[in-house]
């Protein structure tokens, strides 16, 4: 049987991902903080899954991970890794404590899903971990910095595990999109420069789709969009001080 997990369900990617899957015949399980919207999809996909968490509470993590796969033997075919927190912002001008918790949950919250998931993906079969990150992983992002810094770990973590769980035949991965039109990104009040140049080209259905495509045909880190799959390849043989330019030329007032 084929299942995922999904933090992060209630809305933008994560829901567009559980109905992605659940519509190609995945059994689907749904996490969020958010407990009505969480309720509300779940009753749209006929009844799924579902459980209120905050990934940031280990032992309701370890509580919730436990309680799905023991009802399909134990296994977890795709962990799906969507829960995050974005703020835009002069870094100054955003709350200590706000940092903090998009750090919490973005990096430490993805942690313990991960962790706690791990029993249940080495007795599976083809099991696999998808991270959402970001091209803000790539280079340090002006006016998202605390966002952007989670991502570079998510990205080091994700290079970490795809080599030291070889051994166990689980698949580590992510993806790596630019800006992407989701509720959590409408919410916000200031538009970074960068934003305005590059424009929301993305959905969460394509986003969705590359998760998809991601369970079919793992990479470590897959890259979307033609844009960003340009600056990412050159990236990855430019000297860092271009990179830097190109960031500076994107984030300028």
């Amino acid at each position: 049987m084929n299942t995922i997990l999904i933090t992060g369900a209630a809305s933008g990617i994560g829901a567009a991902t559980a109905r992605l899957f659940h519509a190609r015949g995945w059994t689907v399980g749904l996490l969020d903080i958010d407990h009505s919207a969480l309720a509300t999809l779940a009753a749209e996909l006929g009844g799924v899954w579902h459980a209120e968490l905050d990934v940031t509470d280990v032992g309701a993590v370890r509580e919730a991970l436990q309680d799905f796969c023991a009802q399909h033997g134990g296994a977890l075919r795709l962990l799906f890794n969507s829960a995050g927190l974005l703020r835009f912002g002069h870094f100054e001008e955003i709350a200590m404590e706000e940092h903090a918790r998009i750090l919490q949950v973005n990096l430490l919250g993805l942690l313990q899903v991960t962790h706690a998931a791990f029993p249940y993906l080495k007795g599976t079969p083809g099991a696999q971990v998808i991270n959402m990150g970001s091209a803000s992983g790539l280079y340090g992002t002006p006016h998202m910095a605390s966002y952007s810094a989670s991502k570079f770990a998510v990205r080091g973590l994700t290079e970490a595990l795809e080599l030291e769980w070889r051994r166990h035949g689980i698949r580590v991965g992510d993806l790596m999109p630019p800006f992407v039109r989701t509720p959590m990104v409408a919410r916000q009040s200031f538009e970074p420069p960068v934003l305005r140049r590059l424009g929301l080209r993305l959905s969460a259905e394509d986003i969705a789709e590359q998760v998809w495509r991601q369970a079919l045909r793992p990479r470590v880190h897959r890259p979307i969009h033609w844009l960003f799959r340009l600056m990412y390849g050159l990236g990855q043989v430019s000297p860092p001080w271009l990179s830097r330019l190109s960031m500076a030329w994107l984030s300028r007032d």
